[in-house]
């Protein structure tokens, strides 16, 4: 069985982690990285903003290390790696620091928290379509409802859900078990955590992390992440031309997607000519995407 490793980034001199059976050893050093008084941060800031101090950027950076990988966990279910998630979390971070000044009133984890949050989503992005995600009313449901419905049933762990529970959620939600299996596979996150804590005990080191239960404020982020990607994606369809519009609702947005040649049809040109408006069309919608997302972390801080 392999091993969590944690090394030390050869670019950035950051503690790195590397995609394993486990992050309890990354989570463990970043631990031990002092907290800065408001204090030493302000003249941190100063160093790093008025004599371009390159050791003072890197103090302030891996002094909020653990504030990324907090908010990189919040991720945990949208089945990425979560190694991945906290690189993307520290490159986020690593931008604020470069961005921010004592002007912002604000200490730097305030303003940084919302430049980590930007990355991942970007990263989510990259990695699992934001516009792909739910496009069929059956994964629609489980998406947004399956973790609702297993702690209705008492069931808080990402383990493999026993027949008789997938009967259940299936029924409920009038869908096929088969899809029930995958969506709990697909939001089970980053498997690495889901193993024993020691070969003595039944316990997993996920346990020692987080707290599993689903509560009222993980719910409630959820609900306002969803209506943001939402907001999100809407403001950044304008940005497309009519027909582009047009290509990726009848493509992408719908439960029953139109082919290219009926699409072809419609707009008098070749199939091949569809395929190459769609993929740029998604190619502009992702960069429109990445644009807001930008927008509102900046003017959240």
């Amino acid at each position: 069985m392999s091993k969590a490793v944690t090394v030390v980034n050869n670019k950035t001199n950051l503690p790195a982690v590397i995609e394993d059976n486990s992050l309890v050893a990354y989570f463990e050093q970043i631990k031990k990285i002092p907290v800065l008084s408001e204090e030493e941060e302000r003249e941190l800031v100063r160093a790093f903003r008025e004599n371009g101090d390159v050791n003072a950027a890197h103090k302030l950076v891996t002094s909020h290390l653990r504030l990324a990988a907090k908010i990189a966990l919040t991720y945990r279910r949208y089945g990425l790696p979560m190694a991945d998630v906290i690189s993307e979390a520290n490159i986020g971070l690593m931008q604020a620091v470069k961005k921010f000044d004592l002007d912002k009133n604000v200490r730097l984890a305030t303003y940084a928290m919302w430049w980590i949050k930007a990355a991942i989503n970007d990263f989510i992005l990259r990695s699992w379509s934001l516009v792909k995600i739910g496009t069929i009313a059956a994964q629609k449901k489980l998406f947004y409802n399956l973790n609702r419905i297993k702690a209705k049933l008492g069931v808080y762990d990402n383990k493999e859900l026993e027949p008789s529970v997938v009967k259940k959620i299936a029924n409920e939600l009038v869908v096929d078990e088969q899809d029930v299996i995958e969506m709990n596979r697909r939001l089970g996150g980053d498997k690495s955590l889901n193993v024993a804590a020691s070969n003595d005990s039944d316990d997993e080191k996920i346990d020692f992390l987080i707290d599993k239960r689903q509560n009222i404020e993980s719910s409630l982020a959820l609900k306002e992440e969803y209506s943001l990607r939402k907001k999100i994606l809407a403001d950044s369809l304008k940005k497309l031309s009519e027909r582009e519009q047009y290509i990726i609702k009848v493509r992408m947005l719908t439960d029953e997607p139109e082919t290219l040649e009926n699409i072809g049809v419609k707009l008098g040109v070749s199939r091949e000519r569809v395929r190459q408006i769609e993929k740029k069309a998604f190619e502009h919608l992702s960069a429109a995407v990445k644009e807001n997302t930008r927008k509102i972390a900046l003017e959240a801080a």
